[in-house]
């Protein structure tokens, strides 16, 4: 198995202990973490068994850059986890601490339809919200730096946004969905209007809620459970590239396309 210094498990050896590095390549993983039940396991696992880690690596060996990982969730099962590009949060005047205003690649496990979603999500956050007690915003709203207004600008006919996601849509397989109360727009596979559809639903968002936007690649369950853990990471870093001309549109510091 292949070895990388950053990546460290503990194992005894001869009577003693020795480090031996493994890298998380995805080797190591299983399709039975993705839980629609309980969620992505995490906890409880070696480091190069965690899909944290084993994505993370993956996207800095392809895009040469650093990633941060995030997560909603607690435990030993989370969720949803995302992971964004340093660089491109760093870049920001406003928000270069925040993750919330960045693009970010992400994995769900949606456990009403059954689906692994794997894509690209930007959020909206709360366009209003009632300040701190010391007065400032909270960190959840909405931004002038924030990826979301490069997203509205390009949600028009005609324009390279809306070609792309036509293309994602209708020709290979993702679904859209411009979320947010009072009412959730999904467009699923193989049917999209246009671009300026997501603006007309952000619109309609409350101000003083939470909104955000996805396109994914959905994943049956009997899907997810066919494959090895190796071929489910390369499906979804397949999802990743797939959605990468969509995430470049929308930030201040776009990714070079992987060579392979």
């Amino acid at each position: 198995m292949k070895r990388r210094v950053d990546e460290r498990d503990w194992l005894p050896l001869s009577g003693k202990a020795r480090a031996i590095e493994i890298a998380p390549t995805g080797e190591a993983f299983k399709p039975e973490w993705i839980d629609f039940e309980r969620g992505i396991r995490v906890g409880n696992l070696e480091p190069h068994e965690r899909i944290t880690r084993i994505l993370k690596y993956h996207l800095e060996q392809q895009y040469g850059t650093p990633f941060i990982t995030d997560r909603w969730g607690r435990g030993v099962y989370w969720q949803w986890i995302c992971w964004l590009p340093r660089a491109n949060r760093e870049a920001k005047p406003v928000s270069a601490k925040l993750n919330f205003g960045c693009a970010k690649f992400f994995i769900s496990a949606d456990r009403v339809n059954r689906v692994l979603q794997a894509g690209l999500q930007i959020e909206r956050g709360y366009a209003r919200a009632e300040p701190r007690r010391d007065g400032t915003p909270p960190p959840w709203v909405l931004a002038r730096d924030w990826d979301w207004h490069k997203l509205m600008k390009g949600c028009a006919a005609g324009t390279a946004l809306d070609a792309e996601l036509r293309r994602l849509v209708v020709k290979e397989g993702f679904c859209v969905k411009l979320e947010g109360a009072p009412r959730t727009r999904v467009f699923a596979a193989g049917v999209f209007p246009s671009a300026a559809a997501l603006k007309t639903a952000a619109a309609n968002c409350a101000k003083d809620q939470w909104a955000g936007f996805q396109v994914f690649y959905p994943m049956p369950a009997s899907e997810v459970a066919s494959c090895s853990g190796y071929d489910l990471v390369k499906a979804i870093l397949s999802a990743f590239r797939e959605v990468l001309p969509v995430m470049n549109l929308c930030m201040d510091v776009p990714l070079k396309a992987p060579a392979h």
